[in-house]
């Protein structure tokens, strides 16, 4: 009797174990304020090369901790953290990558774009973001132009390093575009930066001329790696602020790829307006960015894009389509259209003169 009598306590503590499961805890809290470490940690494997040695085969901390120089209590840290993070995988004691990290974090990949973290990871950059809450406040950076200076150095580091992952972006621009199949034409990149968007453009079709826009400094970048696609003959560039400079006329494609969303409505018009000016008839201004969804929470890394020109820029922002499409009417294009270019995150709008 008395047995029967006796909670069952796996029951009894059941709905206990479900609202301590529910109680706030600041879990999220700390994961944010701690991200930081994520990139670090990210930044230190590409410079260790750790993904390359681990792309030749699995190795134990031991054995990796020989190859790569370092010490073994190092090496083991850093590989359980990026095993977190799913940047490894580890069985029986044994590191090996995953399969995305194969692909873009192993130097000798074709497909590497490890260089991109010299970028995002730049001191200069990343000091736009140490106060926030000042930024909020004013409505845009506390850092003067932030990294609209001109000629501002940051933008060397991005030539160098964003190559390899704007070469993807423009492949697919190239496959909507329909390169290949392009009569002749004149086109004109402007804040072309590494230029990988123009030069792939004329990569693809032999009859296109290519001319490049952007500060000295940025262009001697680009015109590296336009003599290394073999178009040097056919790239020209202009120097100074595509606000300032001559375009000249008669283009049938204008590329304003990532260049939008540094500038407020009003100076985007303006600019329109000139590259309106500079194409022919029926040309077509490409310009890629990050278009949010129009509640601008969707999607995640489109929306929250908006936050990185806050930090960055006096007064950008990530447009959605409602708000570039009346920027290019408004300055005198009779159509706009987005389109995907899946894998991607960004999109690309093409406005018609």
């Amino acid at each position: 009797m008395a047995s029967n009598t006796r909670p069952n306590l796996a029951v009894s503590r059941q709905p206990q174990r479900a609202a301590e499961a529910e109680q706030p805890f600041p879990t999220r809290f700390f994961n944010c304020m701690t991200s930081y470490v994520q990139g670090a940690a990210l930044r230190g494997a590409i410079e260790l090369d750790l993904f390359t040695v681990l792309s030749e085969g699995s190795h134990g901390a031991e054995s990796l901790a020989l190859r790569l120089q370092a010490s073994v209590r190092g090496v083991r840290i850093l590989c359980d953290y990026l095993t977190i993070e799913r940047f490894l995988t580890r069985e029986n004691g044994r590191y090996s990558t995953t399969p995305d990290a194969a692909v873009f974090l192993n130097r000798k990949s074709p497909a590497f774009i490890g260089s991109v973290a010299n970028f995002l990871g730049d001191p200069t950059l990343m000091e736009n973001f140490r106060d926030i809450a000042g930024c909020v406040r004013k409505g845009g950076t506390v850092n003067a132009k932030g990294a609209l200076e001109p000629e501002h150095p940051v933008w060397v580091e991005f030539a160098r390093s964003m190559a390899p992952m704007a070469a993807m972006d423009a492949e697919l621009i190239a496959r909507l575009l329909s390169a290949d199949a392009m009569p002749k034409c004149k086109i004109l990149d402007i804040a072309a930066g590494h230029g990988m968007y123009g030069i792939t453009l004329g990569r693809h079709n032999p009859n296109a001329e290519i001319t490049a826009v952007d500060w000295r400094n940025v262009l001697a970048v680009a015109r590296d790696n336009a003599g290394k696609a073999g178009i040097s003959s056919r790239y020209r560039t202009i120097e100074g602020s595509a606000f300032d400079v001559d375009f000249g006329e008669g283009y049938d494609i204008v590329l304003l790829t990532n260049f939008l969303h540094h500038f407020n409505a009003e100076t985007n018009e303006g600019l329109l307006r000139k590259v309106h000016k500079s194409l022919q008839s029926g040309g077509r201004a490409v310009a890629l960015e990050f278009v949010p969804n129009n509640d601008r929470l969707t999607p995640p890394l489109a929306a929250s894009f908006s936050l990185m020109m806050l930090g960055s820029t006096p007064e950008g922002d990530a447009y959605t389509f409602p708000e570039l499409e009346r920027m290019f009417r408004n300055a005198g294009f009779q159509s706009a259209e987005i389109h995907d270019i899946p894998p991607s995150p960004e999109r690309v709008v093409i406005g018609v003169k």
